[in-house]
This record gives structure tokens, C-alpha cells and sequence, in this order.
């Protein structure tokens, strides 16, 4: 057996070889299934995991962007026509969020958490100074001291009314913003905390936030279950809440929206408990996205977490008392906030009936900068990019007793709305992509093999198509006639010697004596 017969018979089984081996890889799937597995231990919140520090310590910066309507035409509305408002901000604050008292529980399957927020201002990423600029707006106390003695005579109410009137307190007031954010004492508060101390006499759509927390949590690991990563298991020593009128309302579900579950798809939906929304929303795959060079997909909350019950009766459960509701796009939150008749929803009513947004001028609602949504990497679950955003509004409507409201259409009115953001810093970003590469290469080990058995086969052809031409070539070379005359015998001149194919005949020569 020659050298190049030998090469053709190495190549072609280890060629065979390489797609047999890579071909079962990759209808066994052992390497996606092994990253797989990987994956499902490695990303829980224990102490040992990957992921748990940076949960205890989120690197990415989160920015709290203030904007507020600031009320142009007050004497309007008063006297029964439609208010008109002027967005004004960003007023930024970088919020920092280490997780406190960090406990394991039940054998590490449950952690205990606190998470105080704190915020600092950011100047250079603001429309302004705080301390200085000032914002007309809603007097929220005014509404709230309203609001509470709607219940009684309206004896009283006429009494309470004459005493602000007297003190020079209007629905309307003007305030910093540093003052409507942070707090400032007010005058109505001042005089029910003489009568009633639990009254805090001061007021501020952030007072005694800076620094505090929203609630005790308890998280599962997913040690004991990948989907369960994150997810909340108690609040405040609670698993379901009761201020809402069913009892699927009033579950806490999902994660509070820091970490989710590896191997996320695009067909389920996503849990997320809002302690400032007092409820649980979900979110829904809108696309896919790209961020500094990751690919991610893009959740959002769909149409129908703020949808009319008529439209979507499992949000029955949020009209409290039932059967009470509002519109498309807006929440009632004061069932779990004492005081004014809050509602919240998307900044400028986004998603909301249009009647929201036509009964104030100036809001725009759109896409691009009023959607929440989170862009999470779906193999990890991490999220790359958050951008959550809500909006405050106050329901102002005609009180008997308080001359003052006696002109206005009932209107939830906008306050503010917030902007939280978070994108992954360049250092994480980098570790995810080196991360998912190697995720990459490993889980496609198997297709590299079957491309190799390819390439040898393609090798293989080409060696045995020229072994066989070179074998043609030799058979020709050796049955191939030096010349193509014929045998017929020929005429020659007596003393030339005769040839007979391709020899010489001998010339005859005399035999010589002995």
C-alpha cells in the first residue's frame, strides 16, 4: 500500500469519526445541557455563587430623574376650565442601594434582606438647582385634609375650610423642589399635629425615604429550584397582601426586580413586586436588543396591567371598595398610602384612556421616553439596562364644605413623574462578554466538531479524485504505441535494411570460412 493510499484511508476515518461523534453531540445536546446545568448552580444567592456580591453591592449606577408638571394656569382650572402644565427637569440623584442585615435562612434556600436607599444629587446631570427653582403645583396636604374629612358633617368641613382660608392656604402652592421632594413643614399638618401627634407636621413626596428602606424581604436562593431565583418569598413577614378586594390581587409575586432566573425565553412572563405600586405587575418580551455589545431582551409592561376591568377583568381585584374603578392606565394607590387620593401611573398617562390626557394640556405621551421596560441578558438573567419610570397624580374633584373646588371637573391631576435608570458599567460588561463567549464556544463544541468532519470529508474527495487520475494517467503512459504505422510491407532500395516494427534488422553479411 503506497503513502498516499494510506493517507486516504486516515483520512477518511477519522473524518467518519468526527461526524458520528459530533453529529450524536449534537442531537444529545451534552454540552448545551451541561452549560445548562452549570448555569442553574452556579447563579443562586449563596455565599459561594458568582452572583451574590454583586447582588449585596449592584455595580451599575441607578440614577432617579425627577420631572414636574408645573401649573401655568391655576386661576383656570379653579374656576372650572382645563389646567395646563409645563414639564420641568430632569432633577437627578444617584441612588446607592447595598443590601443590609444580609441573613441566610432554612439550610441557605431563603435570604433575608434589607435594602435603604440613598440619594445624592447630581448636578451635572440635572435642568437645574433644586434649593432655587420653584415649582407651582398641587397643594398635596390641601387635598389630603379634604380627602379625610370627606366622611364627616359638613359642619365641619365648612369649619376646617374657613381656618386655611384664614391661615392663607390655597389648593395651589408654590414650593423648590428640593422642598416638594424632600419635605417642608406645613401649616395645616403644623396644627393637626397639635390636635392628633401621629400627624407628621412636615410634608414631602420623598420625606423620610433618603436613607430608609422599603420593607423587610425574604428571597429564595434557587438553590433548591433555578426558577426561583430571586422571587420573593415574604414582605414585611407577609406572602400575600390585603388591601385589595381579591385575593389574586393581592399576591406578591416574582423578584423585586434586581435578578431573574437564568435561561430566560422570550414566551413567558416576568414578575416584578413593586413595594411603591403596593402590587405586583408582569412584563412581557417586546424585542431583542443590544447593549454595549450584549444581546438582551427587551421586557415591558403590556397594555393590559393598567387595563379597565371591562377590558381585562382580572384587574377587578384593584378597584377597592370593589366594583370601584378607574379608567385604562391609572391605579389607585391610597388604599395602602394614608392621606390624598393618589393615583399613579406611565408619565404623561402613557397607555391611558385618552381622556386622562386630554383633560390637562401639555402632556405628550410617547414610546421612547415614557415606557418602563428591562433589557435583561437571557442566559444569565442579569439585567443589562432598567429604565423604570412612573408617574404621581392626585385626584382633585368638587368638596362640599370647601367653597374652593366648588368650580372644578373632577381630574386626576399629574404631580410628577419618575425616571429610574441602570445600565451595566463597562468592567461587568466586559466579564459578561467574555462570559457568554466562552458560554458560546462550549455550548457549540459539537457543530465545531461536525464542521471538522466536514472539512475532512471535502479533503478526503479531493485526495481520491486525484489518486484516480494519476492511476488513469500511468495505464495510458503504459499501452500507448511509439508509432501508429502500419505493418504493410513497403518498397526499399535492395541495399537498405529492412525494419520490422520498431526494431533494426541486421544487415545480411557473408558467413566466413573457417
Amino acid at each position: 500500500m503506497t503513502r498516499r493510499s494510506c493517507a486516504i484511508y486516515a483520512t477518511g476515518i477519522v473524518c467518519a469519526h468526527l461526524l458520528i461523534v459530533g453529529i450524536a453531540l449534537v442531537v444529545a445536546q451534552v454540552f448545551q445541557t451541561m452549560i445548562h446545568s452549570r448555569l442553574k448552580k452556579e447563579i443562586t444567592l449563596t455565599e459561594k455563587s458568582q452572583v451574590f456580591e454583586s447582588w449585596k453591592n449592584p455595580p451599575p449606577p441607578v440614577y432617579m430623574e425627577y420631572y414636574f408638571f408645573n401649573v401655568t394656569n391655576p386661576e383656570v382650572f379653579l374656576a372650572g376650565g382645563k389646567a395646563a402644565v409645563k414639564q420641568i427637569g430632569p432633577y437627578t440623584y444617584r441612588e446607592y442601594r447595598p443590601r443590609e442585615n444580609v441573613t441566610f435562612l432554612e439550610n441557605g434556600t431563603k435570604i433575608y434582606a434589607l435594602n435603604p436607599k440613598t440619594f445624592v444629587f447630581v448636578p451635572e446631570k440635572s435642568a437645574g438647582d433644586p434649593e432655587v427653582d420653584i415649582i407651582r403645583t398641587v397643594n398635596i396636604p390641601y387635598v389630603a385634609v379634604m380627602n379625610e374629612l370627606s366622611s364627616y358633617s359638613i359642619l365641619v368641613r365648612t369649619f376646617v375650610s374657613m381656618y386655611m382660608n384664614g391661615i392663607g392656604v390655597e389648593l395651589f402652592m408654590t414650593r423648590t423642589v428640593h422642598e416638594i421632594l424632600w419635605g417642608f413643614k406645613d401649616p395645616v399638618l403644623t396644627k393637626l399635629h397639635s390636635l392628633k401627634p401621629d400627624v407628621d407636621e412636615y410634608f414631602g413626596l420623598m420625606w423620610k425615604k433618603n436613607g430608609t428602606h422599603e420593607g423587610e424581604f425574604v428571597f429564595h436562593t434557587g438553590e433548591e429550584n433555578y426558577l426561583d431565583y430571586g422571587k420573593i418569598d415574604t414582605w414585611n413577614g407577609l406572602r400575600e397582601m390585603s388591601w385589595w378586594s381579591s385575593n389574586q390581587s393581592n399576591m406578591i409575586n416574582g423578584t423585586d426586580g434586581a435578578v431573574f432566573h437564568p435561561l430566560i425565553n422570550r414566551n413567558e412572563l416576568l414578575y416584578i413586586f413593586a413595594a411603591d405600586l403596593c402590587r405586583s405587575i408582569h412584563l412581557a418580551y417586546v424585542e431583542d436588543v443590544e447593549v454595549k455589545g450584549i444581546q438582551a431582551y427587551r421586557f415591558a409592561p403590556p397594555s393590559d396591567v393598567l387595563m379597565n376591568p371591562k377590558d381585562n377583568p382580572t384587574n377587578a381585584g384593584f378597584c377597592v371598595p370593589a366594583g370601584d374603578c378607574l379608567g385604562t392606565g391609572v391605579l389607585k394607590v391610597s388604599v395602602c398610602r394614608e392621606g390624598a387620593p393618589i393615583v399613579v401611573s406611565f408619565p404623561h398617562f402613557y397607555q391611558a384612556d385618552p381622556a386622562y390626557i386630554n383633560a390637562v394640556d401639555g402632556l405628550n405621551p410617547n414610546k421612547e421616553e415614557h415606557e418602563t421596560y428591562l433589557d435583561l441578558q437571557p442566559t444569565t438573567g442579569v439585567p443589562i439596562r432598567a429604565c423604570k419610570r412612573a408617574q404621581l397624580n392626585i385626584i382633585m374633584k368638587r368638596v362640599t364644605g370647601f367653597p374652593k373646588t366648588k368650580h372644578i371637573n373632577e381630574t386626576i391631576f399629574p404631580i410628577m413623574f419618575v425616571n429610574e435608570t441602570a445600565t451595566i458599567d463597562d468592567d461587568s460588561a466586559a466579564q459578561m462578554r467574555t462570559l457568554l463567549l466562552i458560554v458560546t464556544l462550549v455550548s457549540n463544541f459539537p457543530l465545531l466538531i461536525v464542521g471538522m468532519g466536514i472539512i475532512l470529508l471535502l479533503v478526503l474527495v479531493v485526495l481520491f479524485c486525484r489518486n484516480r487520475q494519476k492511476k488513469t494517467a500511468k495505464e495510458d503512459t503504459a499501452y500507448t504505441q511509439v508509432s501508429d504505422k502500419t505493418d504493410e510491407p513497403s518498397e526499399t532500395p535492395a541495399n537498405q535494411p529492412m525494419r520490422n516494427g520498431s526494431y533494426i534488422a541486421m544487415s545480411p553479411v557473408e558467413a566466413q570460412k573457417c
